[in-house]
């Protein structure tokens, strides 16, 4: 599956819009469920992607949600994943099946999540929490009373509430007064009414300035002037190039030295970085993270077609093609302030030029369409190299966010 097919994510997020985990899922048709083999599949390509031999769980705090059938209950591929991050979601009909039950309760006890889907709420209650740890609630406004009712009972057991499809700001906002703890889907792509003009703080005000001054070539004396006059950027930059991802091999001390040692280039990737995490206007974070493997996975697809050093710029453009959301202001206002590429721009607005099927594609991959498929086939990029390129890109996303 994992060569012919397209993984399909979608993050699942908590009351405060903070990824909690993610929901990975091969590209089907939706009226075609997926065979026990394709789901066999995906466990086993997840598992040797994200499972590190040395390093561990590369997805750090993040757990994963993945479909199961009860066929698959017992499969080798499941024991290379995490228990603790490890979510089988499965249908509750299927559970009056002796052999499922048995397996469900062996794999609880072995510390793996489940999710029960289409479950009688109001029929079974509380006795969930003897075989699941999530279930998923399915939120209508139309009888509030009695789903509040029914939550509240849910949430005296141990058991976690994850709504779907929560489709609107403001069934977000009475799920979560509700006390559902997670909500899956790509509501956080949908601008929230009445969040728009917040402008830039000072910190990024701060941060603009400098990455002009990158794109200029100013000297590293002029550089260092103004990274002096901000005691936590300069606090950041030394913290950065100190740490062991970057591996300086002595410790740093000076900014002249740290921008010396970084390098012009990867010194405005870095102030990409930092302008997007300086937002305090109230956005989710999981829009940082999403803008964060937007643009790392943007890199992968195409560092192999331009190189390295102009794939930085495909970073540089998945990363600002949430920045107006990010910073509160929009995307003209946006590019007006901060000087870019021509092939950067191009793009940002168009997803044209050298940069932007490559944008388009890793946008492409956080939706189930058939768009993946056909830029990719463009790209001239397999489907495995896309599958392994995102998985990539949400493990780098993770070591980078959680630093």
């Amino acid at each position: 599956m994992h060569q012919t097919h397209f993984l399909v994510r979608e993050p699942l997020l908590d009351p405060k819009q903070r990824v909690v985990g993610y929901e990975l899922s091969w590209q089907h048709d939706a009226a075609v469920p997926p065979t026990q083999a394709e789901l066999e599949d995906l466990v086993g390509f997840v598992a040797a992607q994200v499972c590190h031999p040395d390093h561990g769980w590369l997805l750090r705090d993040k757990t994963l949600f993945l479909a199961a059938v009860p066929a698959m209950l017992s499969t080798d591929a499941l024991h290379n994943l995490p228990p603790q991050h490890t979510v089988l979601s499965l249908k509750t009909s299927e559970l009056a099946n002796a052999d499922t039950m048995a397996a469900v309760q062996a794999l609880r006890a072995g510390g793996v999540g489940i999710l029960l889907r289409e479950a009688d709420l109001a029929r079974v209650g509380s006795r969930l929490g003897t075989v699941c740890s999530y279930v998923e609630v399915r939120f209508s406004g139309a009888d509030v009373g009695a789903q509040a009712r029914t939550y509240a009972a849910l949430k005296q057991s141990t058991v976690r509430m994850v709504g779907r499809p929560v489709t609107t700001w403001a069934d977000f906002d009475a799920c979560a007064a509700l006390g559902l703890d997670a909500f899956v889907g790509k509501l956080h792509l949908t601008p929230r009414p009445g969040t728009d003009g917040k402008g830039m703080n000072p910190a990024q005000t701060v941060i603009l300035q400098l990455m002009q001054m990158v794109n200029a070539n100013a000297d590293v004396a002029q550089l260092e002037n103004v990274l002096k006059r901000d005691a936590a950027l300069s606090y950041k930059l030394l913290r950065y190039i100190n740490s062991a991802g970057f591996g300086a091999g002595r410790e740093i001390q000076s900014l002249k030295q740290a921008i010396t040692l970084l390098g012009y280039q990867p010194l405005y990737r870095w102030l990409t970085l930092l302008l997007a995490t300086a937002s305090t206007s109230g956005y989710s974070p999981v829009l940082l993270e999403t803008a964060v493997v937007r643009g790392r996975l943007a890199e992968l697809l195409g560092i192999g077609a331009v190189g390295k050093a102009e794939a930085e710029n495909i970073f540089v453009a998945g990363m600002f093609s949430l920045l107006d959301r990010l910073l509160g202001i929009p995307m003209k206002e946006v590019l007006d302030a901060i000087q870019l590429s021509d092939e950067v721009m191009r793009a940002l607005l168009t997803r044209g030029g050298k940069y932007g099927p490559y944008l388009a594609l890793a946008e492409a991959c956080e939706l189930n369409s058939n768009l993946v498929a056909s830029l990719a086939a463009s790209l001239h990029i397999s489907p495995a190299d896309v599958n392994k390129a995102h998985l990539s890109a949400l493990a780098w996303t993770q070591a980078l966010t959680s630093a």
